[in-house]
């Protein structure tokens, strides 16, 4: 009889978040070194997926528009 290795899968919780995906990897670098926004998003689930703090996305939202781009809020 073989026996399974039992794998565990370091999971990470975010709470309170809202997430924004951008285009490309490119994209959510540039909004990454914009000052305004910086300060509002905590941290990156993957190259295209950006963390924001809780409360801030109107904020974000706006900051966005600004810069030209056209978000969708879901």
């Amino acid at each position: 009889m073989i026996e399974k290795a039992q794998t565990r899968i370091p999971v990470k919780l975010h709470r309170n978040v809202a997430l924004v995906t951008t285009e490309d990897a490119v994209l959510a670098e540039e909004l990454l070194a914009h000052k305004k926004l910086a300060e509002n998003i905590v941290g990156r689930l993957s190259d295209r997926v950006l963390l924001i703090r809780a409360g801030r996305v109107e904020a974000v939202v706006q900051e966005l528009r600004r810069m030209g781009h056209t978000p969708q809020v879901l």
